[in-house]
């Protein structure tokens, strides 16, 4: 199973996990793989805190996933620092979806945060507010890895990445998108199908894989979209790939900080459960279907907002939906992918590598036999 990447950072297995909790990227980088922490939700501060934590626990390296959207509301407005970014792109957002927002969290029955539990609204979704996470990035040695999780990263910050000696990569859904990609000098691509949790495109994995590999040639790609076992991760280095990004799987491990009542959600859940909507981030995601997503598709309430001004709308309801995960049961931000029906119980993340590898073993082992090896 090893690839070329895998010697470029140092790792056993080209199995990447992305996670944001630091306890799953730790354990999956410890068993061989490469966790990758995603930074979205975190302060400049906090995200100290947290790779501190890793470069204490993780023996080798692991990766950090940023979001600096290639479009989004504001982007162009220069010379704010975040707090006054944050201010300015407040003034978009119309205060009847805020109002509309509040009234779904209280018709669900979702207390509110207590007073002195403010956060920000904007978090890490534009340039001006990733650029400080990239500074604490630039501080820590073993977080050898840098995604974009949407569009292609600014020059500046791929120069100011690989200069470190970091690898800088970025998710895309296209061949379009791949292409810029390459074009920019990115060090690999992340291909996901629409199967995938989070963001993604219109093309199933299957479809797109083989398609983006051809396209950019010699640059690694790393699979995603749907990947849940170790069958996939052969079916994917097949095609060529040069490993698997892998996301929703992590959600039901142990280790993971999701709360009883969500991760029960995830575990409940059918592959039929899932949509792509604007709801949460103002970019079409894959989650589960509930009532929050159910409320901004009726034609006769408040339309999303484009990114980052939606979320700056249903921040609140994540914050209130962690604190208060069994009142926000039917309207909790629950970003999966079509995977989630085969996450049918609680593992270990070692085990889960361990699973990983051995059912891809087997499945090459398969086609040696089909193959008279």
């Amino acid at each position: 199973m090893r690839t070329e990447i895998c010697d470029r950072l140092g790792i056993e297995f080209p199995i990447f996990a992305f996670t944001h909790c630091r306890d799953v990227a730790a354990a999956v980088s410890n068993a061989g793989g490469i966790g990758v922490l995603g930074a979205v939700g975190f302060t400049a501060e906090q995200l100290e805190v947290e790779l501190s934590w890793l470069d204490e626990h993780v023996h080798g390296v692991y990766g950090v996933d940023l979001v600096i959207p290639s479009k989004y509301e504001g982007k162009g407005i220069d010379g704010l620092n975040p707090e006054e970014l944050e201010a300015k792109l407040a003034e978009l957002v119309p205060q009847g979806h805020r109002d509309f927002a509040e009234k779904i969290l209280a018709d669900h029955g979702v207390p509110k945060l207590p007073a002195e539990e403010h956060h920000n609204q904007l978090l890490g979704w534009t340039a001006t507010t990733v650029a400080p996470q990239i500074e604490v990035i630039l501080r820590h040695p073993k977080a050898k890895l840098v995604a974009n999780a949407l569009g292609t990263p600014p020059a500046e910050v791929i120069s100011q990445i690989q200069d470190s000696g970091r690898l800088i990569g970025a998710l895309c859904g296209s061949v379009k998108h791949a292409l810029n990609h390459k074009n920019a000098g990115l060090d690999f691509v992340v291909c996901q199908g629409t199967e995938g949790g989070g963001h993604t495109g219109e093309v199933s994995s299957l479809v797109l894989w083989p398609q983006v590999i051809d396209a950019v040639g010699d640059l690694p790609v790393l699979a995603a979209g749907g990947i849940g076992n170790g069958r996939q991760i052969a079916a994917a280095l097949a095609m060529g790939a040069a490993g698997a990004w892998t996301g929703s799987v992590w959600l039901t491990v142990e280790e993971a900080n999701v709360p009883p009542a969500q991760m029960q959600s995830y575990i409940d859940a059918t592959s039929n459960d899932t949509v792509r909507s604007r709801a949460w981030t103002g970019k079409p995601a894959r989650m589960l279907k509930n009532d929050w997503t159910e409320a901004w598709e009726q034609p006769e309430n408040p339309s999303p907002l484009p990114m980052p001004l939606q979320m700056m709308v249903a921040l609140d309801g994540v914050k209130r939906g962690h604190r208060y995960p069994e009142a926000a049961k039917d309207v909790n931000f629950n970003p999966v992918g079509q995977v989630v029906g085969m996450l049918n119980k609680v593992e270990r993340s070692a085990d889960v590598v361990a699973r990983l590898i051995n059912e891809y073993v087997e499945s090459c082992e398969r086609l040696n036999k089909l193959n008279g090896a």
